[in-house]
């Protein structure tokens, strides 16, 4: 079982590679975005917790994420699992590593997708999905087939997010830098970051996880 972070900005491609890694060693992916919106589905105790701080207006605490990853890993995971949005601060940092070790677990690897800013914005803001299937496209790099049509679904429907735009992204990245950079420190001195070119190919950067993962 081999348990990872994937630290990386908007738009580095951390859904891509988290989904091979998924489909090619079995791990589960934790985002906390999908776990607060299945907990409220669910309809469980915690998900009741979830509901009612959202429909009150206020943040999700970090005892509640905790606890949703606890029931996660309690279900298991024979190839070991992906945090994925999960920790952001030097205290989600701490309470993780904290449940791993009660639950007997460890933290493999700390992977950064590093990527160059403005190459990033670049790529950010030629790219749209596929609304039938999700298909990634990009306007230079991997343009809509002539006939409008997704070559994955043959859907029409084009997908721009309304926040790929420069200035949105520029602030996006200002956010990611600021709440991220500690957490780079934190666990490079545990030993535990390992860095890959976020800017390579979705097969180069496959291939420079699986050295880091072995």
């Amino acid at each position: 079982m081999t348990n990872i972070i994937l630290l990386g900005p908007p738009g580095a491609g951390k859904g891509t590679q988290a989904r091979h890694l998924t489909e090619a060693r079995g791990m589960v992916q934790l985002s906390t975005g999908d776990m607060l919106r299945e907990a409220q589905a669910n309809g469980s105790e915690m998900g009741k917790k979830v509901a009612d701080v959202i429909a009150r207006g206020e943040l999700v605490t970090d005892e509640i994420v905790i606890g949703l990853i606890r029931e996660k890993i309690a279900e298991g995971a024979e190839g070991g699992f992906i945090f994925d949005g999960f920790p952001r601060t030097l205290g989600q940092a701490d309470a993780l590593g904290e449940l791993l070790a009660e639950m007997g677990l460890t933290l493999d690897a700390v992977i950064e997708m590093a990527v160059d800013d403005s190459a990033l914005v670049a790529r950010i803001t030629g790219r749209s999905t596929c609304g039938g299937c999700g298909e990634v496209y990009h306007d230079v790099t991997k343009p809509w087939a002539a006939d409008g049509k997704c070559t994955n679904c043959g859907s029409t429907d084009v997908k721009r997010r309304a926040d790929d735009n420069e200035d949105s992204l520029k602030t996006r990245l200002m956010e990611y830098y600021k709440k991220t950079s500690p957490l780079l420190g934190y666990y490079y001195a545990k030993g535990n970051l390992q860095s890959v070119n976020g800017l390579g190919s979705m097969e180069e950067v496959r291939d420079e996880i699986a050295k880091v993962l072995g």
